[in-house]
């Protein structure tokens, strides 16, 4: 397998030419990149295909990158290089103050931005690929029945569902809207926070069996993911 080659970096830069002159050297560096101009793009792209870094200009239309570093790191982790013509220190520590990772000044080589985008995917790899975790988590359809070790685990059938369809698609992000369509698909009247009581439920059921793990993680503003370490 070609090195890089699933990772997508994605470039936020309103001038056409250089956007384009980083993608082109970032696909030659064997990554995938994807080109936005617009600050208030950002947010929505990531939260749907979850980049595993992020080349951020300072002024942009839509939305400003210190605006969208802040914005970001009340949800995500990713590696955040800030682009940016402006040179005062006060800028420089602003930025890595909300979050950025790195800061790089106009103009610059290509090959440096390509190699600051190497030195930092290094350093962060081992929160790019999530190491395996066994469990003791043991689904049973056919019994309905869900044992966590050697223990049963008594669960709803909303529950039930939910338990299951969150743990097979672990560290993906659900919102409520998309749960809730998971366990009602008779489209009954109900709302957002049934949700929020169904998964309450479900964490202090789990939880009561082992308090050192945490396995339905809340992530402000989008909904829920399953962790379970």
């Amino acid at each position: 397998m070609v090195e890089n080659s699933n990772l997508t970096v994605l470039i936020v830069e309103d001038e056409p030419k250089l956007g384009q002159l980083l993608y082109d050297y970032l696909q030659a560096a064997n990554y995938q990149p994807a080109l936005l101009s617009r600050g208030d793009e950002v947010l929505p792209y990531v939260q749907q295909h979850q980049p595993a870094l992020i080349l951020l200009d300072l002024m942009l239309p839509g939305l400003d990158g210190i605006s969208i570093c802040r914005e970001l790191r009340k949800f995500s982790d990713i590696p955040i290089i800030m682009v940016t013509a402006k040179t005062e220190e006060i800028d420089r520590l602003l930025g890595l103050a909300i979050g950025a990772d790195d800061y790089i000044c106009k103009p610059f080589s290509p090959r440096e931005v390509v190699a600051r985008v190497k030195t930092i995917l290094r350093r962060c790899q081992p929160n790019i690929v999530p190491p395996q975790h066994q469990t003791k988590l043991i689904i049973d359809e056919n019994a309905f029945q869900v044992r966590y070790g050697s223990q049963l685990l008594e669960l709803t059938p909303a529950e039930f569902r939910l338990l299951k369809f969150m743990s097979d698609n672990a560290g993906t992000v659900f919102s409520r809207d998309q749960l809730l369509d998971i366990l009602y698909d008779d489209h009954r009247v109900v709302t957002d926070r049934t949700i929020d009581s169904h998964v309450k439920n479900l964490r202090r059921k789990l939880e009561s069996l082992d308090s050192e793990k945490t396995f339905i993680r809340s992530i402000y503003g989008l909904g829920y993911r399953w962790d379970e370490y």
